[in-house]
């Protein structure tokens, strides 16, 4: 996210600021080399492809800011964020995909870098590659994962993006529920919030406001570069050299690049994205096939989809729009329709089916039927407390599993939502007369959202 940050502020603005200015950049720029030595490296495709990556490092941060936004402790010198920035050969689209910092990963063979001991390839979670083996090692398990060709890397930390934010004057997100996280101290209401430097760096840490831990701190992510994006391209302090001068003085400090990212490709940029707008840039997180995938040693993983991961890649290697790739569309499902889209797999939605009807044996039949569409059901249907008295099918949820509710009631058309704080992990179907069925329902291949879309909706 704070990679992102970086280019887009640098990319956006080179468009509109003077040779000489971004030519001075090259100098403040610490340079690493990411692809020393690599061979066997995937074919090159067309377009750009960015490794952006924010590693956890808080050394430059005040101790007051510590306190504030809730970033004491010492840092695990691993990626916390990594996103592939894809730049269409056009220069008319970015595709930003992100990966996330628990995926189950394989390293090649290496050296560590801390103890100079020889590593054959051994399973680690994606984001320690970076401690093990550095921006070298990220780069190589990357493209070994993906068999997507990285052009360049880009590296940045948290006192980056928070100063970056701030130069810009905030950026204003907006959010349909209220998110709280006593872990980074996140504490927002329902609606639009004009966020500085380290509330935004709150927003985007946080894995614990809601139950979906670090995919949706990824949507956020997401989220919140759609918002930078637009305050960036509407606000016109990009054209304005000295505003741009003060944005680059806050980052440039703490970005590391690879060498042959230097002012040359920020001018092809800037002139190439002189029109770039939230409705350019697409985003979407890799798909993931099976969650809390247990590895001895290592702790939980997610494993990816190797299929739909795969279909994702192909499109970044062949420079295509990952929105061309999104579902079908919403359908009205049903027996012999096409499948309703939802956000969460039903393979990863547990559900206690109860009877609220005097049918004997429908709490039984539909969680048969939920089951067959592939949601996780108990298996043992029970009977409700005031059986007889339900007339319309309720879902009953906790706001942390809100997306797997949404999801469970595409399945059972008519269906009402009620929340229920402390309920957990498993949702409860208190079937109603008014059951008609189930529909089949697949979650969407690459979940991809444009930045226009982006809304409190």
């Amino acid at each position: 996210m704070r990679a992102v940050t970086t280019l887009s502020v640098v990319v956006l603005a080179s468009a509109g600021i003077g040779h000489a200015v971004v030519t001075s950049l090259d100098a403040d720029i610490a340079r690493v080399d990411p692809f020393k030595d690599m061979k066997n490296r995937p074919r090159a495709g067309h377009g750009m492809n960015v490794l952006l990556v924010g590693t956890d490092s808080r050394e430059n941060i005040s101790e007051a800011e510590r306190r504030k936004y809730r970033l004491g402790g010492a840092p695990c010198h691993c990626t916390d964020t990594m996103m592939i920035v894809h730049i269409s050969e056009n220069r008319e689209r970015a595709s930003v995909v992100s990966l996330p910092r628990d995926s189950y990963a394989r390293t090649p063979s290496h050296t560590d870098r801390t103890t100079g001991q020889r590593h054959g390839g051994h399973v680690i979670k994606l984001n320690a590659a970076y401690a093990e083996g550095g921006p070298n090692l990220t780069v190589r398990t990357v493209e070994s994962m993906t068999h997507v060709k990285i052009d360049h890397y880009l590296e940045v930390d948290f006192t980056s993006f928070m100063k970056t934010v701030d130069v810009l004057g905030g950026v204003e997100i907006c959010t349909p529920k209220p998110l709280k996280d006593s872990y980074t101290g996140l504490d927002l209401t329902a609606g639009e919030h004009e966020l500085n430097g380290g509330e935004a760096l709150q927003y985007v840490r946080s894995r614990h406001a809601d139950g979906s831990s670090d995919l949706g701190r990824m949507q956020r992510q997401q989220r919140f570069m759609a918002a930078l994006i637009a305050r960036s391209t509407s606000s016109g302090v990009l054209l304005n050299p000295m505003k741009f001068r003060d944005i680059t003085r806050a980052v440039l400090g703490s970005v590391r690049a690879d060498k042959e990212f230097g002012t040359g490709e920020l001018l092809d940029l800037g002139r190439a994205m002189r029109n770039f707008s939230p409705s350019s840039s697409e985003f979407t997180t890799v798909p993931i096939g099976r969650m809390g995938y247990a590895v001895k040693g290592i702790g939980s993983t997610l494993l990816w989809d190797a299929a739909k991961a795969g279909r994702l890649f192909r499109a970044l290697r062949e420079d295509e729009p990952l929105a061309a790739r999104k579902s079908e569309g919403r359908s009205k499902g049903g027996k012999g329709g096409a499948p309703v889209r939802v956000d969460v797999a039903p393979q990863q939605i547990r559900v206690q089916v109860e009877n609220g009807t005097r049918t004997v044996g429908l709490g039984g039949k539909v969680d048969r039927a939920l089951a067959a569409t592939g949601f996780r059901t108990t298996r043992m249907p029970v009977n409700a407390r005031e059986r007889g008295a339900t007339t319309r099918t309720v879902i009953a949820y906790d706001p942390r599993w809100d997306r797997s509710a949404r999801s469970l009631a595409a399945a059972l058309p008519g269906s009402s939502l009620r929340v229920v704080r402390g309920q957990g992990a498993v949702l409860k179907v208190t079937v109603g007369t008014d059951y008609h069925g189930v529909r089949t329902v697949r979650v969407r291949e690459f979940g991809v959202t444009t930045g226009d879309q982006v809304d409190c909706g």
